[in-house]
């Protein structure tokens, strides 16, 4: 039985709570069971002797966690007398919560999770209770009928239908095995002595980690290529569910659960003061991060750079930058008892160049570039995903660049890098072949600067925003209408400056020195220029009382000017040969480096790539739409025949 087919039979079993349940709570019913099943799968064979030791033991002081794990070859028992399949047509709800309090403490707070207890009534009130929990005791779910990794994508396919039953984003909650392979692959590969070492101890962590594929895709992948290497996992997930499913997973595979955490990354980091040689992730995109405003906030404002958030704060509609930024907290030290830490995550494209110079996400990306931490980003192709069609990207960083990419980052374009699915899962229509992850990870080793690889400064990246003025223009219409349209107090002062004054003016001055005024406040001034003033391209500049020429608001631009091309170069070879009178606003300075213009970094993948494609003969476009009147034609003659 494969996944596939395990998934669809225990789905089969959500018909029977039709009616008594509503779709939405099927996932609720049937994962905490398939969880059940499996753990009591993996302490079958060593049931028996972990209840005689229990017996043996049970009025004594000793401390069972000490002892039973090892008899029971798990980092978990069981010490209750009921079974899926022995609990009884009668009292089966009490024998059932039973059987689930005396598991040991690490896979019992799986079932608190899933509040296992509260649909334990709910099947009981339905009569359905026995009868599911009948159903799956048939199951043979041991792992050595079904291996972790086809357990964990069972998981993941029931996670899929039910939210789809229920209209919900299954995306949240995991990735693509597919996206994981190939950002493990990134990550681990150019770890060499874990790849060949013995005795060899990593970390990983994954700040989002759903229902835990990619620490087990990891973990998996690193026994692959060296089994003397071990990964210890760590994690943190906000929904208690999929929280839950991971937890299963990871005492199933043998690991101390300890190290798995229930709650919000952003506004509760439980793992602080830990750091990782490998960590991962793929964080929800686009999701808004307001409800965890105050605290983030908080942590940017009296933390700084101490703290995770220290360069700055994306807009609160994207939180994707900042789970990059808490996994670049997480970096260890490079000495010479660590390497540094490599950084995997899945992003969408707004991180990459959202936010203008001086915005939370641009002083983002400035402070990854500028400290070398990005290593590469490789564009995946559409329809990867399960809840969206969007482009996505491949984020690698690492604090322990190798000596060739310091300073560099390359860039892999690989959105026509797929495989088509045989049947398509909710957005999911392709899907990368182990062939193609491989290709792309040599792409990533080789560095090569051509085709869909290239290899960019990091200064690149980044560019002075300046501020371009222009002379504020204007003649002076001195009409009846106008003269009243003098604020009240200019009015009273100069009301026999005007008496008589009317006309048009070419200059400011010559409005003065009509009307007999030689010395005028800045207040006056500015009442003048609103009353009188109309915007002329023909007319003198305006200049103020420090006879500095005044600019026009509404002729304002702004220039990006890639860093290390001096501005007014710029200036001069872009924008004065065609706005001769522009000049550059000196008073508009970076706060960091205090040159004039404000620095923002970028990164717009799409430019970089773009091959441009002529447009069609007009020939041929002629002949085309001839051929498609003519069918028109063809068609209407058959309806009115």
């Amino acid at each position: 039985m494969n996944q596939q087919n395990l998934a669809a039979d225990i789905w089969n079993i959500a018909d029977t709570l039709r009616g008594d349940f509503k779709q939405s709570e099927f996932g609720r019913v049937v994962l905490p069971f398939a969880v059940l099943r499996r753990l009591e799968c993996v302490l079958e064979p060593t049931r028996k002797d972990v209840l005689a030791q229990y017996d043996s033991v049970k009025k004594s002081s000793i401390d069972l966690d000490l002892l039973l794990p090892a008899t029971a070859k798990a980092t978990f028992y069981n010490i209750s007398q009921f079974s899926l399949a022995t609990l009884g047509s009668t009292s089966t709800r009490a024998n059932l919560e039973d059987y689930v309090s005396k598991f040991s403490a690490n896979a019992r707070q799986v079932f608190e999770n899933f509040e296992f207890s509260k649909w334990l009534e709910k099947l009981e009130k339905s009569n359905l209770l026995y009868l599911v929990a009948q159903k799956f005791s048939t199951f043979d779910l041991h792992p050595e009928t079904i291996s972790n990794h086809e357990m964990g994508l069972a998981f993941e396919h029931l996670i899929r239908k039910f939210a789809e039953s229920a209209n919900d984003t299954a995306g949240e909650f995991f990735t693509p095995r597919d996206v994981v392979r190939l950002v493990t692959t990134l990550v681990f590969a150019n770890d060499h002595d874990a790849l060949t070492g013995d005795g060899v101890v990593r970390t990983i962590y994954d700040c989002a980690a759903g229902t835990g594929g990619f620490l087990s895709t990891g973990i998996e992948q690193v026994s692959e290529w060296n089994p003397n290497a071990r990964l210890i996992p760590y994690a943190q997930e906000l929904n208690p569910e999929t929280y839950a499913i991971c937890v299963a997973d990871k005492l199933i595979q043998g690991y101390d659960t300890k190290n798995i955490k229930l709650g919000n990354t952003l506004s509760n980091d439980q793992l602080r003061n830990e750091r990782f040689d490998y960590c991962l992730a793929n964080p929800p995109f686009g999701v808004k991060w307001e409800k965890v405003q105050k605290e983030v906030q908080a942590e940017h404002v009296n933390e700084g750079y101490g703290g995770r958030f220290g360069p700055g704060l994306p807009r609160v509609g994207d939180g994707s930058l900042l789970f990059l930024m808490h996994l670049l907290s997480k970096r260890k030290p490079v000495n010479a008892n660590s390497k540094g830490t490599r950084i995997g995550i899945v992003l969408s494209g707004s991180p990459l160049f959202n936010g203008g110079a001086a915005s939370g996400e641009s002083e983002i990306r400035r402070w990854i570039l500028e400290n070398d931490l990005l290593e590469a980003i490789v564009a995946l192709p559409t329809d990867l995903f399960y809840n969206t069609g969007i482009g996505t990207y491949i984020w690698v960083l690492s604090n322990n660049k190798a000596p060739e990419r310091k300073n560099l980052v390359q860039l892999i374009d690989a959105t026509d890098v797929h495989s088509p699915m045989q049947k398509s899962l909710g957005s999911k229509r392709k899907r990368l072949s182990d062939e193609q992850i491989a290709e792309i990870a040599r792409i990533q080793l080789a560095m090569p600067n051509k085709g869909n690889s290239k290899l960019f400064k990091t200064s690149d990246f980044g560019y002075r925003r300046i501020t371009v003025e222009r002379p504020l223009r204007l003649r002076f219409d001195v009409t009846d209408e106008r003269v009243t349209a003098l604020n009240t107090e200019t009015a009273e002062t100069y009301a026999a400056a005007f008496a008589a004054v009317r006309g048009t003016f070419a200059s400011f001055d010559g409005l003065l020195k009509a009307a007999g005024i030689k010395k005028l406040t800045k207040a006056h001034q500015k009442s003048f220029i609103a009353a009188f003033g109309v915007k002329d391209p023909d007319a003198q500049p305006m200049k103020d009382e420090k006879s500095k020429v005044m600019a026009d608001p509404d002729l304002r631009e702004f220039e990006n000017v890639p860093l290390g091309q001096d501005i007014r170069d710029y200036l001069t070879k872009e924008v004065l040969p065609h706005v001769p009178d522009a000049w550059i606003d000196e008073s508009k300075k970076d706060e960091r480096d205090g040159e004039v213009g404000i620095v923002g970094y970028e990164i717009n993948f799409n430019r970089y790539f773009y091959q441009y494609q002529p447009p069609r003969p007009l020939t041929d476009i002629d002949a085309d739409l001839k051929a498609i009147e003519a069918e028109i034609a063809g068609l209407l003659g058959e309806v009115t025949e």
